[in-house]
């Protein structure tokens, strides 16, 4: 699989990466019920697939994600480069709690690094810059962590160019995570290329946008998500933009085919098209779904494809818009 240098610092990724979001399993935006024995297996083909790269955090589960992640890498002899996050706590209620203070910050990293059965984070991220008046101070911290050698290198995930400025004046930003897809390209506005610019690795969450660009959705699957997946509740599964995004998917389908490609590919590979982007993260609940979408990390799309697919797009838009 292609690799990809992350900003400046010495990681190469593959170009996909494993997102271990969906298998946490229950919590406020939680995907549902999770088989814990087809996470850790899937998990293990995404490696065995080529993929060097794990992106996990402590909200997933509220930890239980990283605590599967930590039980498949006991199975292996070679550790991937390990991904995962702060800022994020639950309550009694599994609902998600945000905090940015120093000392809950060094201690979700110690709380990670034991979940994880590891010595050192490669890749420490704060999940969103939220309160946003401690993001300077969790970012402090953070660079206190990466001092003492507990984790390698410091990013952040959803955060605007204002929020990567102020982070910088402190401590180089490794990488900015931020969602981005065919149906949210907000990041194409600013944050692309400030990154660019500033020698920023991107790794781009959600390129599949929670399973609706895979061909595989519709409105049966739709009303049988269980209901605690929080993709009930989420603004692109309600009218017009899920109908006009089925009919977007059926489309896209077609040129999957034609290359002989499934069209989850096809929705990664556009992500990866842009060269800002380091690496594209990949959730999988089950290993037959890494399977599919791993090659994606090897498909470059053609001028005339990508064309193609953006004349799709306008008329997606167009459907919403009217």
């Amino acid at each position: 699989m292609q690799t990809r240098k992350l900003g400046n610092t010495d990681l190469e990724l593959t170009t996909v990466g494993l997102g271990t979001w969906a298998i946490g399993g229950p919590w406020q935006f939680g995907w549902g019920p999770q088989d814990d024995d087809e996470a850790i297996a899937a998990i293990l083909k995404a490696l065995d697939m080529g993929i060097n790269w794990i992106d996990t955090a402590p909200a997933y589960g509220l930890g239980h994600s990283e605590e599967l992640v930590g039980r498949a890498l006991k199975q292996i002899s070679e550790k991937p480069i390990i991904a995962t996050k702060c800022g994020i706590l639950g309550n009694e209620k599994r609902e998600k709690v945000t905090c940015l203070k120093r000392e809950s910050i060094r201690k979700e990293c110690l709380d990670s690094l034991k979940r994880l059965g590891i010595e050192t984070i490669d890749l420490y991220q704060m999940h969103w810059p939220d309160p946003d008046e401690d993001v300077e101070e969790a970012w402090e911290e953070m660079v206190k962590l990466k001092d003492e050698g507990k984790v390698r290198y410091i990013g952040v995930s959803n955060f605007t160019v204002r929020h990567l400025e102020r982070v910088r004046k402190i401590h180089e930003v490794a990488s900015l995570q931020p969602p981005y897809s065919m149906l949210h390209r907000e990041c194409e506005d600013d944050s692309l290329g400030y990154c660019a610019e500033n020698s920023i690795g991107v790794v781009a969450y959600s390129p599949m946008q929670r399973g609706l660009l895979t061909g595989k959705f519709s409105v049966e699957r739709l009303a049988a998500l269980d209901p605690g997946d929080h993709r009930k509740k989420h603004r692109d599964f309600q009218e017009p933009q899920f109908t006009a995004t089925l009919q977007l998917a059926e489309q896209l389908k077609k040129i999957a085919e034609r290359n002989g490609r499934a069209c989850a590919q096809l929705a990664i590979s556009w992500v990866l098209r842009r060269t800002e982007i380091t690496a594209a993260i990949v959730g999988a609940r089950r290993p037959d779904q890494i399977e599919e979408t791993a090659p994606a990390g090897d498909w470059n799309l053609s001028a005339e494809e990508i064309e193609e697919i953006e004349t799709l797009l306008v008329q997606r838009l167009a459907k919403i818009d009217t």
